[in-house]
Order: structure tokens, then C-alpha cells, then sequence
């Protein structure tokens, strides 16, 4: 099972915008951060023949993490591909979950190997966002804002590859649709922006970011539609604010989150996106899973 996580009220923030700013802590859900929410309630939801054979999934660290733990808790073997950079402290953990984690090139040739797996092995592919189930998981972030926050009149999300702001812009949409919905992209991988741009989604011919949790290539054809439909607002943010606002979190907030989880924050400290006048603003920390070899740039 899974716990709420809390909201958090960021004093400097309030006090310069002149009203309550609140962080949802899911740094502080099972396996540090949201994707656990997704992978237990696809695990959950499964058939028995989709987990006869396995489970294999690509992640750059948090979906192998989260899906990792409730495979574990199902007693389902789970293969999970990485890219070679993936953060250790994540492969490690997901390790430590029983996953077998292999590491291979860079995030297109992880897909690759992962799609010869699934026709060898027999796996059962579980998709880090572009699944409905996943969608639905993530989207429970959502239903705990509204009952947590009444007065809300945004809610600041970090978009990757859109599973979380999909989910969560189903339930705004279906239960406080006077709420908006703004998604923050770095703009290294500012993969949902070129979807919408595109019409239609579309792979990106670089990605580079520090924020790696958010380093999508390329949304999900049920993504891009559910954030077109849902989300007010797209902003991004350059590497330089990510840092900033990694240093006003781990200084003025005492949060220990990860580069991709305070692109939210970084759009607030920026002036990035355009607010309601009024109501509390919701931003989403969504992980916090850092060696102190990643967390020693930024106290640097």
C-alpha cells in the first residue's frame, strides 16, 4: 500500500508571491518519488497472462524504481533497461528491489535492446508513461492535491514524458475544472512542446539535461492528446534556473530534490509561467533520488 504524501508550504516563495505556495512531496512516496503510484497500480491491475512471463520496462531510473518495488510485491520478476548514464544510486536501488537491470547506450538503443528482450523472453512491456494504467496511477497525485488543497487555483507539474500531467489534468479536469493545469519542461528535452508543435509526437534529435528523470526523447500517443486537452500552459526552464532552483529547495525548503523534480520551482523563481491572480499554487516535487555524488554538483 501507499501513503498520501504531504504539502509542504515554501515560506520565501509565499512571501514573494504574496500567497500560499505549497510543494506536494513526492520525494517522500515509496521508492522516492511518484512512479511507485503507476507501478502498483499496474501490477494491481494485471492479468495473470501478462505477468506469466515477466515484466521489462525502459527507465532512466524512477519507473525502474517504482515498478521494481511492486513487482517485487506481487512476486513478478521485472528486466529493466538503462541507459549507460543512468544514476547509479537509481540502478543500484532498483537492483536492491531483486529487478535485473541492465545498462546499454543511450535511451534509443535502451528501447531497442528492450524490444529484443520482449520478443525472446516473453516480457510483458510496462511503458514508463505512454500506458493508461500508469496514467491512472500517476493521476492519484491528483485526487490527493484536491482533497488537500481546497484553495488551490494551480497546480505546477514537471513533464517528461507527460504520464504525470496526464493523470493528474484527467482528474482536474473531471473534478475542479476551474483549475488550471501548467506543465514545466527543461528546455533540454522539451519533448511535449515539440509535440505540440508538431502535432503529434514527435522524437527529438537531441536531448541534454541535467534533469535526467525528464529526459523523454519523445512523448506518448496517449500523453500528448491528454496534455493537450488538459494542460493551460507549457513552459520550460534553461539549466541554469534548474540549478538555482535545486539550491533554493536544498537551502531555503531543506529538500534534498532532484534536478528534474525543481523545474517547477525553477518556472516560479523565473517569472516562466503566468498564474491565476489568486488561490494557493501547487507545485509538484516529484522525486528525490540523488547519490551524494549527484547532489555534491549542486551544493557546489
Amino acid at each position: 500500500m501507499l501513503s498520501p504524501t504531504p504539502l509542504l508550504l515554501d515560506h520565501a516563495l509565499s512571501d514573494r508571491f504574496g500567497r500560499r505556495v505549497l510543494f506536494k512531496c513526492e520525494l517522500f512516496q515509496r521508492t522516492g518519488s511518484f512512479k511507485a503510484r503507476g507501478g502498483l497500480y499496474w501490477v494491481r491491475t494485471a492479468s495473470r497472462a501478462e505477468l506469466a512471463g515477466g515484466l521489462g520496462a525502459v527507465s532512466a531510473g524512477n519507473h525502474a524504481l517504482g515498478l521494481a518495488w511492486a513487482a517485487r510485491k506481487a512476486g513478478v520478476p521485472v528486466t529493466i533497461v538503462m541507459p549507460e548514464n543512468a544514476s547509479r544510486f537509481k540502478v543500484t536501488g532498483s537492483r536492491e528491489l531483486g529487478a535485473e537491470v541492465i545498462l546499454h547506450g543511450d535511451i534509443n538503443d535502451a528501447w531497442a535492446l528492450m524490444h529484443q528482450l520482449v520478443e525472446e523472453r516473453g516480457l510483458t512491456l510496462v511503458h514508463p508513461y505512454d500506458n493508461e494504467r500508469i496514467i491512472a496511477g500517476q493521476g492519484t497525485v491528483g485526487l490527493e492535491i484536491l482533497e488537500q488543497a481546497p484553495k488551490a487555483s494551480v497546480i505546477v507539474c514537471p513533464v517528461g514524458g507527460g504520464g504525470l500531467i496526464s493523470g493528474i489534468g484527467v482528474v482536474t479536469a473531471a473534478m475542479r475544472p476551474e483549475l488550471a493545469l501548467v506543465g514545466v519542461e527543461p528546455s533540454g528535452a522539451a519533448s511535449m512542446a515539440h509535440a505540440w508543435a508538431s502535432g503529434a509526437p514527435a522524437p527529438l534529435a537531441q536531448v541534454a539535461t541535467c534533469a535526467k528523470s525528464l529526459a523523454a526523447a519523445v512523448v506518448g500517443d496517449y500523453t500528448y492528446p491528454l496534455c493537450l486537452a488538459n494542460t493551460q500552459e507549457l513552459a520550460s526552464v534553461g539549466e541554469g534556473a534548474i540549478r538555482r532552483a535545486m539550491t533554493h529547495l536544498i537551502y531555503q525548503t531543506k529538500l534534498l530534490a532532484e534536478p528534474g523534480a525543481a523545474v517547477g520551482v525553477a518556472a516560479l523563481l523565473e517569472n516562466a509561467v503566468e498564474l491565476p491572480p489568486r488561490g494557493d499554487i501547487v507545485v509538484v516535487i516529484t522525486g528525490g533520488n540523488m547519490s551524494g555524488e549527484e547532489l555534491g554538483e549542486f551544493l557546489n
